[in-house]
């Protein structure tokens, strides 16, 4: 547990801390006080009030649109069913600088919509709302639709039997099995859409803040400390209350059912009302999913086939914009990211196996905080990073480390949450015996464990090199000019008026979504757990 430790002490605690320590410390003493000043500020109640509604709305529309998708990728076979599963996928682990892009093609000034229609709904809480449907659609599906996959679908036909009918049957029966599934994907989407940030910079506009949105104007536009950290730790309150819910449904659900192989439950559709759904849902992701996609290459290419893509080779064309060429943000991006996830296995394979060799209170706070980089202000921790990591002996601020460092608090907790069931899995006997054989600790875990969690590294290794590779909100802190990232380079190129920045965007985002969809295709092929848990 060492090197983790740490790590988040250094990297994460302490730029978290220095900043609130900033914020809320005056004349050698706390100001706690300002926690009333800030908070009783109209413009910051009404921040608070949309944070609260849009995520509560949000995951009601992610539940209304999903649980459809979860039955029929967990009951159904139909062809194309893997491929179709990773493409559901993709968009959970876009950037969200993407997906406001591909929104904003869709639903934007000169968008499909306002092309076809006359209609324009950027800048609505309309467009935040789908953004985040479309983002989260893959957690409602493969959370619930992973577990559905293993219920014993006997159960339900023994209660039909006994003379319940079809929807009684899956109150009673399903629904109470599925419930801690379906309470576990909510809080997780509440939690993402709750610190939603490039999704309301680029759909929202001005007339729209969350508080996520909100610390960073604080901190980079105005640079009020104090109210940036009130606001942080009432995020991070915020937060820590999600995870605990989170982990107490997690929990109920290992302890309280007895599943089965999902290989027997899917079967082909059967009658109309079968087909129906499955057309119906079949649809929903096309609407959905692969829509906004689809415009969003058809907007790359600008009508005048790669004019967009060349430019993105043109440092002259961007000189405004851009200190090098627009194109060097992919090769910027990507050796960020493979440095992210090694440094992420390193860290969160070190907290997986130390998690499963050790129980207590200790261990579930521990655990506890590998997952706070996911909903603990990212902007908070990029800004901590310029004022914290600035002497020596961690004098990095123009150092190109900054970049893979952020990314890296990001990937551990998925390499973690992928890891950690399977080391769980390994029977410990096994190693038990390689010791009595004579294996030291390093062989028995180089003989026994890794052959059997080697797909598990690769599978963590995917999902970190995925979201390294679209982390933003800290990354727009650290990024130099003359290396950015390529969430950074679309969202710079966003902000700038011109027909060819606009396009020049849709195309960087293409190829980040490219590049994200090749990852996940991977995965689906090496992926051993077909339970489809994240």
């Amino acid at each position: 547990m060492a090197v983790p430790v740490a790590f988040f002490a250094v990297f994460f605690a302490y730029p978290v801390a220095a900043i609130v320590g900033r914020g809320l410390k005056a004349d050698g003493g706390w100001q706690f006080g300002r926690f009333g000043e800030v908070l009783a500020q109209p413009e910051i109640r009404d921040v608070l009030w949309f944070t609260l509604w849009q995520a509560l709305a949000s995951t009601a529309l992610t539940l209304l649109v999903a649980l459809p998708g979860a039955y029929v990728f967990a009951r159904f076979d139909f062809p194309g069913k893997q491929v179709l599963r990773a493409v559901v996928t993709v968009p959970f682990v876009l950037p969200t600088v993407v997906v406001g892009t591909a929104l904003l093609a869709l639903l934007g000034r000169g968008g499909l919509l306002d092309e076809v229609w006359g209609v324009r709904l950027d800048t609505t809480v309309w467009a935040i709302l789908l953004a985040h449907v479309f983002f989260n659609y893959a957690v409602v599906v493969r959370t619930v639709g992973g577990l559905w996959a293993q219920l014993d679908p006997r159960q339900e036909e023994a209660a039909r039997v006994l003379g319940a009918g079809r929807f009684t049957a899956w109150r009673r029966v399903t629904l109470p099995a599925l419930a801690p599934a379906v309470a576990a994907a909510a809080l997780m989407v509440f939690l993402f859409t709750f610190t939603s940030f490039g999704v309301v910079q680029i759909l929202g506009g001005p007339g729209f803040s969350t508080l996520e949105v909100e610390i960073y104007r604080q901190t980079a536009h105005l640079l009020a400390l104090p109210t940036a950290a009130v606001l942080t730790l009432t995020q991070f309150a915020a937060v820590g209350a999600i995870l605990a819910l989170h982990a107490w449904t997690v929990r109920r659900r290992e302890r309280a059912l007895k599943l089965v192989d999902p290989a027997h439950t899917a079967r082909r559709p059967r009658g109309a009302g079968q087909w129906a759904l499955l057309a119906g849902v079949l649809l929903s992701v096309t609407l959905l999913i692969l829509l906004p996609l689809a415009v969003l290459v058809e907007r790359s290419l600008g009508g005048s086939g790669f004019a967009y893509y060349r430019a993105l080779t043109s440092a002259e064309a961007n000189s405004g914009t851009f200190l090098v060429a627009p194109i060097e943000a992919v090769g910027n991006s990507l050796r960020y990211a493979l440095v992210a996830t090694l440094i992420a296995l390193v860290v969160g394979g070190l907290a997986a196996a130390a998690l499963t060799r050790r129980a207590g209170r200790l261990v579930r706070g521990f655990d506890a905080l590998l997952m706070l980089p996911l909903g603990v202000s990212a902007v908070t921790v990029g800004f901590g990073f310029l004022i914290t990591l600035d002497k020596p002996p961690l004098d990095l601020r123009t150092s190109w480390i900054l970049v893979p460092l952020a990314q890296a608090l990001v990937g551990v907790p998925f390499v973690v949450r992928t890891m950690l069931p399977v080391l769980r899995a390994v029977d410990v006997r096994l190693r038990e015996a390689a010791a009595v054989l004579g294996a030291s600790p390093l062989r028995a875990w180089r003989e026994v464990d890794f052959p059997l969690v080697r797909r598990a590294v690769l599978v963590a290794a995917g999902f970190a090199f995925a979201v390294s590779l679209g982390e933003f909100g800290a990354t727009v802190f650290i990024a130099r000019p003359d290396n950015p990232t390529l969430p950074v380079a679309v969202a710079r190129l966003l902000g700038r008026s011109g027909e060819l920045n606009y396009g020049q965007a849709m195309a960087l985002s293409t190829v980040l979504m490219l590049v994200c969809a090749v990852s996940l295709l991977l995965l689906e092929r090496i992926r051993t757990d077909r339970s489809g848990e994240f």
